[in-house]
């Protein structure tokens, strides 16, 4: 019998200044789509940096809630689409649509586009193998995810995984030498207090799963707790590694966003190929990769295409850190819309303490004069 895979919500698939410098963060030796730049970098608070955090927003939530509604449409379908083909999809239609816009760079010019990607990806097989760690880290960490939602209580799940965002800091600043303001540290309690409370569901209860006979269903163990336990520290672990990772490779990189996207993407499909056969391979030589495909569909492909663009652009011009504070509005947003719009959610009572928790780390993080992050290397790289 095959395994059933959890709700897909669960699996959404995250430069500054030092305080009194006009110093740069990071060196930018490319533009958003691999342009020359000149060598003095962009400042802080650049408009790359306050542009890519508020794409994010809009398309995370965008994402969400035309991911619910399109498994609500198709709910009384006989053949819902597969969520691990649509990942395989949109990461196939991400590459196709790097390739294009280095073709229009290149005025379509076909033979200086396969000049530049024989330059940029056979030729230099070092960096391009550098994106395959992000690429198995992410497609581990869906594994972990389900393993986790399969063996814990929703409660529990929510609460744990939240530590995502402390691990992202403590990377951010083994990896990157990331120096956070003592306030800074308090702004980042609070927002994982607060959406702690945001994401807690009044009526949480242990998670119970049919048994093997299907006659009755039975409670979890304390040694299968245990194991969704593990698995979600250790998505936890990897979350915050691979984002760090990517962020450091999208940060020192001579090589444009698009190249990079697209290296990513080849990695992706590969590991999102693998996971596919894994999980609906049955399903798949039965009615195909594209079963279940409508309009919908397709734009949950796009979006989550545009998404993988947008996190790149993240990383590169902002980081890890305020990512996940761009996240944690996204999560407010889609519940307000959800529960004034959709009338598909009923917030716990301390939804509303949380979301103001989450506001206020915010404020707190972004808006004083001294919440700057300062990087060892970027001092080395410029030292006056």
């Amino acid at each position: 019998m095959a395994t059933e895979r959890p709700d897909d919500d669960f699996l959404l698939p995250v430069g500054a200044e030092s305080a009194g410098s006009d110093s740069p963060l990071l060196p930018v030796s490319a533009g958003p789509w691999g342009e020359p730049m000149t060598s003095s970098p962009p400042p802080y608070g650049s408009w790359r940096k306050s542009a890519s955090l508020a794409v994010l927003v809009v398309q995370t939530v965008t994402l969400v809630l035309t991911v619910r509604y399109s498994r609500s449409t198709q709910r009384q379908a006989q053949t819902p689409y597969l969520a691990s083909s649509v990942v395989v999809a949109a990461e196939l239609l991400k590459i196709f649509a790097c390739v294009l816009l280095l073709s229009w760079e290149r005025r379509f010019s076909l033979r200086s586009l396969c000049r530049m990607l024989r330059e940029e990806v056979v030729g230099r097989p070092a960096e391009t193998v550098k994106l395959a760690i992000p690429a198995l880290i992410y497609s581990l960490q869906n594994n972990l995810l389900y393993a986790a939602l399969s063996n814990l209580d929703a409660a529990t799940y929510q609460v744990t995984y939240q530590l995502k965002i402390l691990t992202t800091v403590l990377f951010s600043i083994s990896m990157l030498g990331t120096r956070l303001q003592l306030h800074q540290w308090h702004s980042l309690f609070m927002l994982m207090a607060g959406i702690v409370l945001v994401q807690w569901h009044a009526t949480a209860e242990p998670v119970a799963l049919p048994s093997s006979t299907g006659d009755s269903e039975q409670r979890l163990s304390a040694g299968s707790q245990f194991m969704g336990l593990a698995a979600v520290l250790t998505a936890c672990v990897t979350s915050g590694f691979a984002g760090v990772y990517f962020e450091k490779i999208m940060k020192k990189t001579k090589s444009g966003l698009l190249v990079r996207n697209m290296q990513l993407g080849l990695f992706s499909v590969v590991f999102g190929l693998v996971g596919m056969m894994v999980y609906d391979g049955h399903k798949v030589r039965e009615s195909g990769m594209f079963q279940g495909y409508d309009g919908i569909t397709w734009v949950v492909i796009v979006l989550q295409a545009l998404g993988g663009l947008v996190i790149s652009a993240v990383m590169k011009y902002a980081d890890n850190i305020l990512k996940g504070f761009a996240t944690s509005l996204s999560i407010i947003l889609i519940a307000l819309v959800s529960y004034f719009w959709l009338d598909d959610f009923h917030p716990s009572i301390v939804f509303v303490p949380g979301a103001v928790l989450v506001l206020s780390a915010t404020f707190l993080y972004t808006a004083t004069s001294e919440s700057y992050l300062t990087k060892k290397f970027v001092r080395r790289a410029w030292p006056g």
